[in-house]
């Protein structure tokens, strides 16, 4: 093997001749360098790896972090507008709930009642003025549960008033419905009054225990009340005649008739036909003879006509 060995202080060039083992020792040495060259280059890369993969996870981190302020942003902002349309819905509610107690006070006022019984009169009072806004005037999660809770006590006290209101109604117009009221005829007159008078057959003093309104043949007998028919037939002296229960003991009759229209077991509303006129039985012309009875005595129809009392 032969080495050529330049000189840069000389300018010249020399020549070295090596052995067969000279030559081997050569291939060795730079065999040696390249490893160790190797070597130092994996060893630079290992150094420099970790702070490659930690600006990774640095950058994630930014990033997640990133998404969690905006995450944070958008549910502050819906929050907020939730809280807004909470108050909404709020106002709303308690608009309802001034309008159900004006509903309630025209029930009152309509029906004649106490109206510091029920007291639908006690609502809010008239509010208003510029909106302020603030840092600390707005409404916050507490101040609608508080303002909730509230509003659900008036809205169980309005409930409970209302009740019994409409119980208290409800038994009037019922009770309006089953007392006895008006006449038995659509066109009429009275022809014979209740107490004592001369009976129109025999001429004797007698009582009579019930009002005659005389009306045209075959014109509508009607029901003075809503109740049940429990009698509906022919009886002695009454002729054809209808009798019909209202509960609480009263009982109303009408007799003399040309035709029954109702039978036992219906149910009857007040002013529903029930008969047709005529003069069956012991009578001297077509009329209605018509009776009020509680516990089976009789009563002046003309105080029921004229009051609606019993």
């Amino acid at each position: 093997m032969e080495i050529i060995v330049l000189s840069k202080l000389a300018g010249s060039s020399n020549r070295l001749c090596m052995g067969r083992r000279g030559t081997l020792l050569m291939g060795v040495l730079m065999a040696v360098a390249v490893g160790a060259a190797a070597i130092g280059g994996y060893r630079a890369g290992v150094e420099q790896a970790p702070a490659v993969a930690d600006d990774a996870l640095y950058a994630d981190l930014r990033h997640e972090l990133a998404g969690q302020r905006r995450a944070v942003r958008e549910a502050r902002l819906a929050a907020q507008r939730n809280l807004d349309a909470l108050a909404l819905q709020l106002g709303a509610m308690e608009a309802r709930l001034i309008r159900l107690d004006v509903l309630g006070q025209r029930l009152v006022e309509k029906g004649r009642l106490d109206a510091a019984e029920f007291g639908f009169d006690s609502g809010a009072p008239a509010m208003g003025g510029p909106y302020a806004a603030g840092p600390d005037l707005g409404n916050t999660v507490p101040d609608f549960v508080a303002e909730l809770e509230a509003l659900a006590g008036r809205l169980d006290d309005r409930e409970q008033r209302l009740g019994a209101l409409e119980n208290l109604l409800r038994d009037r117009r019922l009770l309006e419905q089953v007392s006895p009221t008006g006449k038995p005829v659509e066109k009429g007159w009275i022809s014979s009054y209740f107490g004592l008078r001369k009976d129109p057959i025999s001429g004797r003093k007698s009582r009579h225990e019930g009002l005659d309104f005389a009306s045209a043949r075959g014109s509508k007998v009607i029901a003075v009340a809503s109740g049940v028919v429990v009698f509906s037939g022919r009886r002695s002296g009454y002729g054809r005649m209808v009798e019909i229960d209202h509960g609480n003991g009263l009982v109303t009759r009408y007799a003399h008739n040309a035709e029954n229209l109702a039978a036992v077991g219906d149910v009857v509303t007040k002013g529903q036909p029930i008969a047709l006129v005529g003069a069956s039985g012991r009578a001297t012309g077509p009329h209605v003879h018509f009776e009020v009875l509680r516990d089976d005595r009789p009563l002046n129809p003309m105080n029921f006509i004229r009051s609606g009392k019993g």
